[in-house]
């Protein structure tokens, strides 16, 4: 009953599986220097309102496929076909196999489709982000040798960030789709702009009042964020990272720098530039447009970092002891 009720679930997504994009990327409105002349909603002061709920969620993948080379869009009917891949691929999933992201329960607001006619959200020349550097090869290693030498299982300490449910990548910034969950809340004031996503519902705040970034000597899992207008075009500054915020290998010296752009009522244009010269000798950027959404905000309850982590090091100890044991039988 499962099996045939999870195969007629793949038959209908793929079916319905709609690519709703323009034959090239959202073009940012003209003017973000001055006032856009597209119809947005405006807060009281004249600025750009952001507010409300929006979906990152598309199949368009982070770096360029190898099978695209130079080619910086797809036509829309290899989109199409790129789209059912991805989500077929998501489906064939045995339905015994349950755990955390099946898709079983998953698809409950059906497929994503492709956002934009980019082949990749990654938009350096060659679609990739660029090779790391010496130092930033160096301190990879150091990391690996780090967790190899006091055990991945010696405590909550040495476990990842995601698992104890402290921060996801994710989350940004920069913000970017991921498996599910793929929404987010915007709450914005004439002195703040919120960022709320709905996994990791950690709320990011960039006052908006020109106050300076905190100093150096402080440093935060997810930086410290600092956001201004350019005409109609929000940009969010974020410094001040950790060395175990490692976005992608990024050391401390991490500098993400955001941009807000209306499209239309219903589309932003999302853009952002990392900087880090202890990592990659040059800079690279990336976007894709997120789209309003009336989809609710569900609570996301992670409970790994509460409950799973005491099982997690039990289990691993008992291990231990079972070693132990058999070793001293011999």
């Amino acid at each position: 009953m499962i099996q045939r009720s999870l195969t007629a679930l793949i038959a209908a997504l793929v079916a319905s599986a709609v690519v709703a994009v323009n034959a090239q990327s959202p073009a940012v409105p003209k003017g973000t220097t001055g006032k856009s002349a597209v119809q947005v909603p405006r807060t009281p002061d004249g600025h750009p309102d952001f507010q409300g709920s929006w979906t990152t969620e598309t199949y368009t993948p982070f770096e360029r496929p190898a099978e695209f080379k130079e080619r910086e869009y797809f036509t829309e009917a290899e989109a199409e076909a790129y789209a059912k891949r991805a989500l077929e691929r998501f489906l064939d999933q045995p339905d015994t196999d349950a755990h955390y992201d099946n898709s079983i329960w998953m698809t409950e607001k059906g497929p994503k489709g492709m956002s934009t006619l980019r082949t990749s959200i990654v938009t350096t020349p060659d679609g990739k982000i660029p090779p790391v550097n010496e130092e930033g090869r160096k301190r990879a290693a150091d990391r690996a040798a780090a967790r190899r030498g006091v055990g991945q299982y010696d405590s909550a300490q040495t476990r990842g960030l995601s698992e104890r449910c402290i921060y996801w990548a994710h989350e940004g910034p920069p913000l970017l789709p991921t498996g599910y969950n793929n929404n987010l809340q915007i709450v914005q004031s004439p002195g703040e702009f919120v960022i709320i996503p709905e996994m990791m519902p950690v709320a990011r705040v960039a006052p908006l009042d020109g106050r300076p970034h905190i100093g150096a000597a402080i440093r935060n899992i997810r930086g410290d964020s600092r956001s201004r207008w350019d005409g109609d075009t929000l940009v969010i500054e974020t410094t001040n990272f950790t060395d175990r915020t490692a976005f992608r290998g990024a050391s401390e010296y991490l500098k993400v720098t955001e941009r807000l752009t209306y499209v239309d009522a219903n589309t932003i244009l999302y853009q952002f530039t990392i900087e880090d010269p202890h990592t990659w000798d040059t800079a690279w950027t990336g976007e894709y447009p997120m789209k309003r959404t009336t989809f609710p905000m569900y609570e996301y309850a992670c409970h790994e970092g509460n409950y799973g982590m005491a099982n997690i090091l039990r289990a691993q100890r008992t291990e231990e002891e079972k070693a132990r044991q058999a070793g001293a039988t011999k």
